[in-house]
């Protein structure tokens, strides 16, 4: 569907003098997504971050001519045959052009919201009723402020039903999202303490997120929770509930039985005086809730218990997130074996693009029929084949009926179309791929997860879990924290704290970071080699590694004399001018720097020569994380202070300063001045203990195998560790080689299994150490998480004596690093 940017004037209340005569399909909120320029409505949002307003001309050179602002900058005025919307609330204009449009559709609307289960129960009820109905959905987990309306305009005159979540971090947020949405059907799924830090209690979180279904037809939800049962009779609900029980067989739909067995649930059920039961292939908690709420919305519309009894036992693990894997033969491969709807490969495509950056990598396409999209096939892979070409995807591989009929549509350099997947993997195309960032896109019926198996480069089961969202959620958490104007350099040395350097950096790139800082010029040129174009400071450059720097734009630190008259005289050996340098002053780390007293000197040098500019003088506060050197670290600031204002003076022209590191940004907010630098904090971990920041890395490895040993037996080398019971004991891939310090042998480690703490026992060996799991339910194969979710590094680092930046970087090469993103 399309809208003149007269019903958009008219929508949001506001006049154009001269509108020009466009049709708006697209509404953009990220200058970097730009496909359609002349389709395109831009949002020029402002948040603590940034201003969007700022990237209007770039937008407006690019061909968009549609913008909702909230003021006008001069240089705009130049523009010509351009629509501005002045609102006073662009995010809001955002909400009320999307409400409009969900008000033109009278169909079946799920409305899902809660603290746990809302992405799966929305992403099950697609697989259970995609057969049935022609399906509009978020995508992945769109479900903020900004992404539930752009979620709800996807809706289009070929959906029959829409399924939308919602969620809440704070008060009043929903009174938004409920226009937008407007649910027929609503689901409650769990109410538990997921972001929970801005409300008061419970119940006050519970009856925000009721707020979604004041309108609503009828409210799904589990009536054995008191605090949700009390919430839905003070919100005057309680006459168009639907609701399932454990305990009461009066309710709607009665859960009589559950029976777990090896790999499945069989949960028996009641509805309307009648018997059933169904089977599913999950037999955790949280899946068999989650499929009791998918199952009272399907009997809700009157699905046939047949047909969900056999759609339930088909339900497949939700892989809500991207992957970054290392391929064979020097590939990159984005695994998005997840669905192959429209809307989603827009989404991976730009990811895709976001990961390319500079590298000579080839950008190839592996794609499976596109499901659900209610056009006409010829219509709709003219659609995607414009989408691939845009992405400037230069090998396409296409598997599936439709796809292969439609393969005259697409004018990519290299293109092979199969009917099958098993057609793909037997024509050993994928051994040819070399130096390519390849996407894996499939609709899970096409079984791409055989294809991975083949082009990833397999190493051992220890694997690194790099959560990229949470990477970009700590460094606008930290950016927040600073002024407008503060620039922010982000630290990536020791192969980004041992989460992946490139990786690290090109997530930061896309995200606006300012300056990057690496320890040594090795560190940068790898930057550099995979395309890194932000600026970078090495830290710690060397006297034999001049050319690297000059050749790869990479600004040194300069600490002493010997490195600085040295730098000055290579620079004017080759006759650079103004090359940007780094002051590292000692104030009291007494690790590197100047001193005090050497700041004549040193202010000499730099007058006397023309090959170098000082671009910043910093300094490192030796204790900001604590407050009892406070006097100390003020004293620091203050001589810093004092230092760079005699040598801006005596240079005569502006230098940056800084002297704040993760824990300095949370604790000295007057000492922001002109940078700062976020080294541990960007990893998920506070310095101070500071609230509000999300677990980035995550260890896990696998159980080998399980004993069981007699009281009495020792464990592992040197016979140190004697038992003292019966016990289970499960051997792990993991051991020193692989960075698990041996300090945590003998019960000083702990692991996370099957969420239940096990002790590490007798001596970590090289490649395995044991852990005790007598009261824990395991078997070979299950996972093991070392440290992350569930098992935070700082307790771990804590239970030896040491830190976590010597855990996170003791990680071994050979530890497999996968990169995950919503």
């Amino acid at each position: 569907m399309t809208y003149t940017p007269q019903q958009i004037s008219k929508i949001l209340g506001v006049s154009l003098s001269q509108p020009n005569a466009t049709e708006i399909s697209i509404l953009l909120t990220d200058s970097r997504k730009l496909s359609h320029p002349s389709e395109t409505l831009f949002f020029a949002l402002e948040t603590k971050n940034n201003d969007a307003h700022e990237f209007v001309k770039e937008l407006y050179e690019s061909g968009v001519r549609n913008f909702v602002v909230s003021k006008q900058l001069a240089v705009w005025k130049s523009f010509d045959n351009v629509n501005f919307f002045k609102v006073k609330n662009v995010l809001h204009a955002l909400q009320k052009i999307a409400a409009f449009h969900r008000s033109k559709f009278d169909i079946p609307i799920i409305g899902i919201t809660g603290s746990n289960g809302k992405t799966i129960v929305k992403e099950w009820l697609y697989q259970l009723m995609e057969g049935t109905y022609n399906i509009v959905r978020s995508p992945r987990s769109y479900n903020s402020q900004i992404g539930v309306p752009l979620s709800v305009w996807q809706l289009n005159e070929q959906a029959q039903l829409g399924i939308f979540e919602a969620g809440i971090s704070q008060p009043h947020e929903m009174e938004y999202l409920e226009p937008i949405i407007r649910p027929t059907i609503g689901v409650l799924t769990k109410i538990g303490h997921a972001h929970q830090e801005n409300f008061t209690s419970l119940q006050q979180k519970c009856m925000e997120k009721l707020e979604l279904f004041k309108n609503c037809e009828v409210l799904i939800f589990d009536e054995d929770n008191p605090i949700v049962e009390k919430c839905v009779d003070e919100m005057l609900l309680s006459t168009k509930t639907f609701t399932w029980s454990r305990r009461n067989s009066e309710a709607h739909l009665y859960i009589s039985k559950i029976v777990r067995k090896e790999s499945s649930s069989t949960i028996n059920y009641t509805f309307l005086h009648y018997d059933y039961s169904f089977t599913i292939p999950f037999i955790d908690e949280a899946s068999v809730e989650n499929a009791i709420s998918c199952l009272a919305v399907l009997l809700y519309l009157h699905i046939p218990t047949s047909i969900i009894c056999e759609r339930m036992l088909q339900l497949e693990p939700v892989a809500m997130r991207l992957d970054v894997r290392q391929g064979k033969n020097n590939c990159l491969i984005i695994n998005d074996t997840y669905n192959s709807d429209i809307n989603s490969i827009k989404i991976a495509l730009d990811f895709q693009q976001q990961r390319k950056t500079d590298r000579s990598l080839k950008k190839t396409l592996i794609l499976s029929d596109t499901l659900q999209s209610g056009m006409i096939p010829k219509s709709l892979y003219r659609k995607v084949a414009e989408m691939v070409e845009q992405a400037g995807v230069e090998r396409i591989i296409g598997v599936g009926t439709d796809i292969y009929a439609n393969s005259a549509a697409f004018a990519v350099p290299e293109k092979v179309f199969f009917r099958k997947t098993e057609d793909f993997i037997h024509s050993g195309i994928w051994k040819t791929f070399n130096n390519e960032l390849i996407l894996v896109k499939g609709a899970r019926r096409f079984h791409f997860e055989k294809i991975t198996a083949l082009i990833e480069e397999r190493k051992h089961e220890t694997v690194l879990e790099v959560n990229l969202d949470a990477l970009v959620h700590n460094f606008n958490f930290y950016k927040s924290k600073l002024a407008p104007g503060v620039k922010l350099i982000c630290m990536v040395k020791a192969n980004g704290y041992g989460a992946g350097a490139v990786e690290i950096a090109k997530t930061l790139q896309y995200h606006r970071c300012d300056y990057l800082a690496v320890a040594v010029a090795d560190e940068g040129i790898s930057l550099r080699n995979e395309g890194i174009s932000l600026p970078v400071i090495v830290l710690n450059p060397e006297m034999n590694g001049f050319e690297e720097l000059f050749s790869n734009d990479l600004e040194p630190e300069m600490y002493n004399f010997r490195i600085l008259n040295a730098f000055v005289k290579e620079a004017e050996r080759r006759g650079i001018t103004n090359f940007p340098v780094h002051l590292k002053i000692d104030t009291g780390m007494h690790r590197l720097g100047f001193q005090e007293n050497q700041i004549p000197e040193l202010i000499n040098i730099l007058k006397s020569q023309k090959g170098l500019r000082v671009r910043s003088v910093f300094s490192h506060l030796s204790a900001g994380e604590s407050w009892l050197f406070d006097d100390f670290s003020q004293q620091q600031i203050d001589t810093l202070q004092n230092i760079t204002d005699i040598i801006e003076k005596e240079l005569n022209y502006p230098i940056h300063k800084h002297i704040l590191n993760s824990a300095g940004i949370e604790r000295f907010p007057e000492a922001q001045w002109d940078m700062a630098r976020l080294g541990i904090g960007l990893y998920g971990v506070s310095a101070s203990g500071l609230d509000g920041l999300q677990n980035v890395c995550t260890l896990k490895t696998t159980i080998l195998q399980i004993k069981e040993i007699s009281a009495g037996e020792t464990i592992g080398y040197g016979r140190k560790e004697k038992l003292e019971r019966d016990a289970r004991i499960a051997t792990i891939r993991i051991g020193y080689a692989d960075g698990l310090n041996r300090q945590f042998g003998n019960r000083k480690g702990r692991v996370l299994v099957n969420e239940h703490i096990a002790e590490i026992v007798g001596d970590v060996c090289m490649d395995l150490c044991m852990i005790d799991i007598t009261d824990i339910e395991a078997n070979e194969g299950d996972v093991v998480t070392i440290f992350g979710e569930g098992l935070s590094v700082v307790e771990l680092a804590k239970s030896i004596g040491t830190i976590p930046y010597e855990i996170f970087t003791s990680i071994s090469p050979r530890v497999k690093k996968v990169y995950v993103k919503e």
